[in-house]
């Protein structure tokens, strides 16, 4: 239990700097909605006259920005892009950083098992993230239903925040599986970082072009999107199963890479 602590303290600076990000993108996208609010249409039409690389980059696609979900729509890909970098560089460094601190005998020393450590930094991980979702929820309902006259679009927000908290998931198991296997903190990283920033680009893409959509089971980013969830639209069945896969395949990888690894001291 005094790891699990030691591990929060350890990334509470972290945290409450993430944290802060992730309000003032949500205050500050959607005080741009209440500006452009009396030119919804216009935005519509100057979207839509936009390259299509532009718009999948920009994740309008079929979202009515005229609309305060469909402007949280668009805004909504940027949280899951900031909130899953944020799950990857954690879940890696979380696990790597003895070597990188040089504090791998301190820890060694400890008459604890390799299991109990590994578990006690999932769990501070698994809190960074839970609390992340959690501040990004509370932000997006009191902000949105601001700027909202029209329906309640709290059950909406409610259902992206679960698929982006699914995602978060996903990356941080990826991170802590990629840096039990490598012991160099800043190639695992790296490479967490960049197979997410991959499957983003990956996403775009099939946006960009109907004939690879077959793609999109390689993509996270096609799970849980805001233009399905928001338009009435439910989890997918396939993209859970998907999920749950890549979660528990990373969390085998990381536990038995673990147990094996031998850390610098």
């Amino acid at each position: 239990m005094n790891l699990f602590f030691r591990e929060l303290r350890a990334h509470r600076k972290s945290l409450i700097l993430w944290s802060i990000g992730v309000v003032f993108m949500v205050a500050g996208g959607m005080s741009k909605y209440g500006g452009l609010e009396t030119t919804g249409q216009s935005m519509n039409d100057l979207m839509a006259s936009m390259p299509k690389v532009l718009q999948s980059i920009m994740g309008t696609g079929s979202l009515d920005l005229s609309t305060v979900s469909g402007y949280y729509g668009v805004l909504f890909l940027y949280l899951i892009v900031m909130t899953t970098i944020h799950a990857a560089m954690l879940g890696a460094n979380i696990v790597s950083k003895e070597e990188r601190d040089k504090t791998a005998e301190f820890l060694l020393s400890k008459p604890i098992s390799r299991g109990r450590v590994i578990t006690s930094k999932v769990a501070a991980s698994l809190v960074n993230i839970t609390l992340i979702n959690v501040i990004t929820l509370l932000t997006s309902l009191v902000v949105v239903q601001y700027y909202n006259d029209g329906e309640s679009i709290t059950p909406d927000i409610i259902q992206l925040m679960i698929g982006m908290f699914i995602l978060q998931l996903m990356f941080m198991f990826i991170g802590t599986a990629i840096a039990s296997v490598y012991k160099n903190s800043k190639a695992a990283t790296s490479l967490s970082t960049g197979i997410l920033l991959f499957t983003f680009l990956l996403s775009v893409v099939i946006d960009m072009n109907s004939k690879i959509e077959g793609l999109k089971y390689f993509t996270p980013f096609k799970y849980f999107e805001a233009k399905h969830l928001l338009s009435g639209g439910s989890f997918e069945v396939v993209y859970v199963l998907l999920s749950l896969l890549v979660i528990v395949s990373s969390i085998a990888v990381t536990y038995v890479f673990y147990q094996k690894r031998d850390l610098s001291v």
